[in-house]
């Protein structure tokens, strides 16, 4: 199943919004026949009670009509005339207002639908919303894709209510599944990030990413443990990034070299200073140096591999070559101080 983002106000809103208009003027219609109970005729010619007043108002705005309670007296028609017609009237527009919201959202989710999967294309697939997955959402927005970009394929609903909340499409389903991956137009993809709670679930992700493209879409996969790295590798997964041992590296530093981790957070954190970047080389660039460009290049991506400035094929600038470079990332405001 599909899951486009909220909407500002959704359908359910608005249909309780109409049965407590409805529920009003019923409660309304029934307080003015009850204090003018006097002025109507019923046909046991006993009264009415604020049952009968009840029963009066539901048939009356529904059209309905029996005729078994009738306004006798020249009051209670005013009545009638200025109030209770006008209310019938009222409440049949919020039962056909009613009806009109549900077969308009219907058909609205029907074009959403229809028009996202003719569109969808190049997007980004993020399998699990958790901690890593919604991290990794966040630093593909700061890179500039867009959140319609961005499909997410969790099986939890409360994470799913979080992926539509944040504005992305997500659908509901296990990432292992090819119906739900082919649902997410996998081939169609630009890449396939795993953010699975297990290893176990990432290897099977990426099998079946790997089946259903051909190894066409990069796969790039989160790994708990070191040890099952090779094995993502194996299964498709382009590249593979160890949490365990990579928290495990920043500790070490923290102990031995405590500004480095300073520096580390600073780079992995929006907005607090540096960021890591890539751009193409300019025209201009091709044939100089990298230590001698005006911002800070630490490496060259190079017919898809990193070619360092401490390598000799770094030292010079090629045509087509990628720079990964440090740049300030402070707000403009700060940066402009």
């Amino acid at each position: 199943m599909i899951h486009f983002p909220a909407q500002r106000r959704g359908p359910l809103s608005a249909l309780s919004l109409r049965l407590a208009a409805a529920l009003g003027l019923v409660f309304a219609v029934v307080a003015a026949v009850y204090v003018g109970r006097d002025g109507y005729r019923d046909v046991n010619e006993d009264g009415l009670t604020l049952l009968d007043c009840f029963y009066y108002a539901v048939v009356s705005l529904s059209t309905t009509g029996y005729g078994d309670i009738t306004p006798a007296a020249p009051s209670a028609r005013l009545v009638n005339v200025l109030f209770v017609t006008p209310a019938r009237v009222l409440f049949l527009i919020i039962l056909v207002g009613t009806t009109l919201e549900v077969l308009t959202e219907q058909y609205r989710t029907g074009r959403r639908l229809s028009r996202w999967r003719r569109t969808v294309k190049d997007h980004v697939i993020i399998c699990g919303y958790g901690t890593k997955g919604r991290s990794a959402v966040s630093a593909l927005m700061e890179n500039g894709l867009d959140r319609s970009r961005i499909v997410v394929v969790e099986r939890s609903a409360a994470a799913l209510r979080q992926a539509t909340s944040a504005g992305l499409v997500a659908i509901e389903g296990s990432a292992t599944r090819s119906s739900v991956l082919n649902e997410a137009h996998v081939r169609n993809a630009k890449a396939v990030i795993i953010a699975t709670d297990s290893d176990d679930a990432s290897v099977l992700v990426a099998l079946t990413v790997r089946q259903l493209t051909a190894g066409q879409v990069r796969i790039i996969a989160a790994a708990r443990e070191a040890e099952n790295a090779p094995l993502l590798k194996q299964s498709g997964a382009h590249h593979v990034i160890v949490s365990s041992a990579t928290a495990g590296r920043l500790l070490g530093l923290s102990t031995s070299a405590p500004p480095l981790i300073d520096v580390v957070e600073d780079l992995l954190t929006p907005g607090q200073g540096m960021a890591l970047a890539m751009r193409s080389a300019e025209r201009d660039e091709v044939g100089r140096s990298p230590r001698e460009l005006e911002s800070l290049v630490i490496a060259l991506v190079r017919r898809g591999k990193v070619v360092t400035l401490a390598d000799r094929a770094g030292a010079v600038i090629e045509t087509g070559d990628m720079l990964v470079h440090v740049r300030d990332d402070r707000p403009q405001s700060a940066s402009t101080v």
